[in-house]
């Protein structure tokens, strides 16, 4: 039995898998913000609930804003700011007295749909995470891959490819640079790249994908073609068998479709055989690719 733990800003989502995937088991609580000894404490009790619930002691695997940093061992790039700085790891292994698993959970949702997900089967997965921010997480022959710096898949903070005259220098982003890909392709940066072209309009990123305007429908059109591009990016690094979309944005259906046949232009090859899909699990991706962080012994 394997324990998925999705650590997110405002609630803590738990799940219980057994070796083929099944939900034993299922816990959430509200997130103690700004408290970092809290935050420990609420995961111990998740697990300890689902160890009664299922009469099983569980691995523990923990998907994370943010990433633990090979050169200090501490969380780094969290937006949860109190975990920012902490060995989360040593920390949550010792109250918990078991060892356990920590990655990014852009990381865990590709882990998730590469292993029982829509991608299962594929050798190489490209998870994208198209939400408040814009993150990516990469698995191969089904194990996520972090790279020396802890930051493989980080798509997000790389420039927008094949910039047009007026997506330069590009909006401001809070790394300190322009024109990285979330400032276009996050649910704010649509938001804000239709309040730019339509002065005066205040919609947020759901309420363009459900406006049927033209000016709302200009505003996707521009949103499809900058992700075509910047997929095609990792297309042309990685070659990737299937690339899925996570986060809010990829709720917008018509993404499968016009995405795929546009970013032929920008493949360096004469067809692209790469699958974007939808997620299988959704919401819960996150938390079950925590678990899947113990992979079943012998696969």
């Amino acid at each position: 039995m394997r324990i998925g733990i999705d650590l997110g800003g405002t609630k803590i989502a738990a799940v219980a898998l057994d070796d083929q995937g099944r939900e034993l088991a299922r816990e959430r609580v509200a997130t103690p913000r700004g408290d970092y000894a809290g935050t420990i404490e609420a995961i111990a009790g998740l697990v300890a609930t689902l160890d009664a619930a299922t009469g099983k002691r569980g691995s523990v695997g923990i998907g994370m804003p943010g990433t633990i940093s090979p050169a200090t061992g501490k969380v780094k790039n969290a937006n949860s700011t109190w975990l920012n700085g902490q060995p989360l790891d040593r920390d949550l292994a010792e109250r918990l007295g078991r060892p356990v698993r920590l990655a990014n959970d852009a990381n865990c949702f590709a882990l998730s749909e590469a292993t029982d997900g829509a991608a299962a089967g594929a050798r190489v997965v490209f998870g994208v995470i198209l939400g408040t921010g814009v993150g990516g997480g990469l698995v191969v022959a089904g194990r996520e891959i972090t790279g020396p710096n802890g930051i493989a898949g980080e798509w997000g903070h790389n420039p927008l490819p094949w910039p047009a005259g007026d997506e330069r220098p590009g909006p401001a982003c809070y790394c300190g640079r322009s024109g990285c890909i979330e400032t276009f392709l996050s649910g704010p940066g649509l938001a804000a790249d239709h309040a730019r072209v339509n002065p005066g309009t205040a919609l947020t990123g759901e309420q363009i994908a459900r406006d049927p305007g033209a000016a709302a429908q200009a505003t996707l059109a521009r949103y499809e073609e900058r992700l075509a591009r910047a997929l095609a990016s990792v297309v042309n690094l990685l070659d990737p068998d299937a690339i899925v979309l996570g986060g809010g944005l990829s709720q917008l259906t018509r993404l499968y479709e016009s995405v795929p046949r546009l970013w032929g232009r920008f493949v360096f090859s004469d067809r692209v055989d790469t699958r974007l899909v939808p997620p299988r699990y959704g919401d819960a991706s996150g938390v079950r690719g925590a678990a899947w962080l113990w992979p079943v012994e012998g696969a």
